[in-house]
């Protein structure tokens, strides 16, 4: 899909910048139809390098966009909201990507009758490989809901969630890249235990992390399913894995992403 009227955004940093290059490079929107205000100069020259308009303050970022999408950081966001709130335009459509912040929350700063979307992207987005979760705030239409995923399939894959499921959203995915850091982190250590050289245990174990991936994505096949054809009856692969299966790795991630999920609902409260 192409979108309609401009797309403001309020904070334009890493992903902010990401996810504008990636609808450019889409070809779902076209730079003059974006607009950008962050307080760094840096950040906005960026964004006018991209083609896209630069405002002066919150106040003129609201009042030029038909979509606006919050990305400052949730410690922020209440203060850059007082600034917005009298100058949105009646019609925008606001998406959210600040974790935390609920969209009952953004109600009580933005308007009850405002169509709010919540997003929890995360930052394989930076090169257009990300998963993002969407949940629709009330009054939102099938209309809405097709624009923030073109906004973010341009960056990756989006999935539509409730948002009571965000907490879960943030622990698997939107946590979930340093989870798979740390497993290379491991990998090259266990590598460098063994002789490998840590140059060469680092390239490898990254290389695998990519092509797992990748594999799991062109087959389309459920991750046990590729595990068992990799698994060889008295196998390397088999002792590796019986191993990990006697030191509970299964429940050292399930208790991981339980405890991600709780942390998030702890932000939440507090924001």
């Amino acid at each position: 899909m192409v979108l309609q009227g401009t797309l403001g955004f309020l904070g334009f940093g890493n992903m902010g910048g990401a996810i504008l290059q990636g609808l450019i490079e889409s070809e779902v929107l076209t730079g003059k139809h974006a607009i950008v205000y962050d307080p760094d100069p840096a950040r906005r020259d960026l964004a006018q390098h991209l083609g896209a308009a630069a405002a002066q303050t919150p106040a003129e970022l609201a009042s030029k966009c038909n979509v606006l999408l919050l990305a400052v950081k949730p410690q922020t966001m209440e203060l850059a909201l007082r600034e917005v709130r009298p100058a949105l335009r009646e019609g925008t459509l606001v998406i959210s990507i600040a974790a935390g912040l609920s969209i009952p929350w953004l109600h009580e700063q933005l308007g009850t009758g405002m169509r709010i979307i919540r997003v929890m992207p995360n930052t394989p987005a930076l090169c257009h490989a990300g998963a993002a979760g969407i949940a629709l705030g009330p009054g939102c239409t099938e209309s809405d809901a097709a624009v923030a995923r073109g906004i973010f399939r341009a960056v990756g894959t989006a999935e539509m969630v409730e948002e009571s499921a965000m907490d879960v959203v943030t622990a698997v995915s939107g946590s979930g890249p340093a989870y798979f850091f740390y497993m290379v982190e491991c990998l090259v250590k266990a590598g460098v235990s063994e002789g490998l050289p840590e140059e060469v245990a680092t390239r490898l174990a990254t290389q695998t992390l990519v092509g797992a991936g990748m594999l799991i994505h062109a087959t389309g096949e459920p991750a046990s399913v590729l595990r068992a054809k990799v698994t060889s009856k008295g196998g390397t692969t088999e002792a590796a894995l019986r191993q990990m299966q006697d030191d509970k790795f299964e429940d050292v991630v399930r208790a991981a992403v339980a405890a991600a999920a709780a942390r998030s609902r702890e932000l939440g409260r507090s924001g």
